[in-house]
């Protein structure tokens, strides 16, 4: 799941450069929640959790069988 994971962050990550921010991929846990670190225009940013949670984790669960949740480090 893993590289299924960190294939789906490359395939999201143009956006977010785009605006000046980045994504990187950190961990996944038993459970399928993946932990990711924002850099960047991202870091910091007060759209930062909805980017997040309304982007990253839609695609995530929707693209990848047992992705259960996307949270920032």
């Amino acid at each position: 799941m893993e590289e299924l994971i960190k294939q789906a962050i490359e395939d999201i990550r143009p956006s977010l450069q785009a605006d000046g921010g980045d994504l990187e991929y950190v961990s996944v846990d038993d459970d399928g929640k993946v932990l990711v670190r924002m850099t960047g225009a991202c870091d910091g940013c007060p759209m930062a959790l909805m980017t997040l949670k309304q982007g990253v984790e839609a695609y995530l669960t929707k693209k990848i069988p047992g992705v259960t949740s996307v949270e920032q480090e």
